[in-house]
């Protein structure tokens, strides 16, 4: 393994259906970013006016990685991280946040989007510092995702994996087998961070939220209870402060919102 960023794709334009809303320009709509176009702004606002909080969620969510990450090169040690459901770069990406603390981490990116793809390709250009690559593969296929992920990531050290705004688009218990391959092919120290949306808190409200979802025609999404979510922990230590709301993760003084419970819960888990 070098020392040079790459990317896992260099090829011909890609093509990006507009015409339908997906899940990372939404969420770049709700962060205030460029990379959206009509399908996602109409359903952002539509699901905004079901749960004013929708726009919390991203934010908070952003926010959230960057404690967890911190946390882990700081506190954990550890040097490499697995980013899977990258969605369209913003600021404090995870290898900007890994490799401000040590130059040398190692960061894989996956996604399947084809415009985060077009901006991974550009955003992998710039790094200079650590490796930096990107994966275009399917959360579905985790045996593709590791075995790409060797090519920059060594497997025989600890590394963080982190499952960010993802899991919910598993709608079925599949999602519980493909946490567990991706954990069994980490060693012990490697830490796994989660966030996702619940039910319960303000469940009529969520559940009207992600039946506009699911009836808008963008990729089909499940919510899960608190329990539901704990179940993606097992084999880990669940790190203090548990399964909380987002901003009650180890808030820091500039976090917003630590007072106020959303319905985007997260966690982290360190393998034993």
């Amino acid at each position: 393994m070098t020392g040079s960023s790459h990317s896992s794709r260099q090829g011909p334009e890609i093509p990006i259906d507009t015409t339908v809303a997906h899940p990372a320009r939404v969420w770049d709509y709700w962060l205030g970013g460029k990379d959206h176009y009509l399908p996602d702004e109409e359903l952002g606002d539509q699901l905004n006016q079901a749960m004013p909080e929708v726009v919390i969620w991203a934010r908070a969510d952003r926010e959230f990685l960057g404690r967890a990450v911190r946390y882990m090169v700081t506190e954990a040690g550890l040097r490499q991280f697995l980013d899977i459901g990258t969605g369209i770069p913003a600021a404090d990406n995870t290898h900007e946040v890994a490799q401000r603390l040590d130059p040398n981490c190692r960061v894989v990116y996956v996604d399947n989007d084809p415009i985060v793809l077009a901006h991974a390709r550009a955003l992998l250009s710039m790094t200079s510092e650590g490796a930096t690559d990107y994966i275009d593969a399917d959360l579905r296929d985790p045996q593709v995702i590791l075995d790409a992920a060797r090519r920059t990531l060594d497997f025989s050290q600890p590394v963080g994996i982190t499952l960010l705004g993802i899991l919910e688009f598993i709608t079925t218990d599949d999602a519980y087998t493909i946490v567990r391959e991706l954990l069994d092919a980490a060693p012990s120290g490697s830490h796994l961070g989660i966030s996702s949306p619940v039910l319960d808190v303000n469940t009529q409200a969520m559940q009207k939220v992600v039946q506009s979802w699911n009836d808008s025609g963008a990729t089909p999404a499940v919510l899960r209870t608190r329990a539901e979510l704990t179940r993606f922990f097992e084999g880990t230590e669940l790190l203090s402060p548990g399964l909380v709301s987002l901003p009650q993760w180890r808030p820091d003084p500039s976090t917003l919102y630590a007072n106020r419970e959303i319905g985007f819960f997260c966690g982290v888990g360190r393998k034993p």
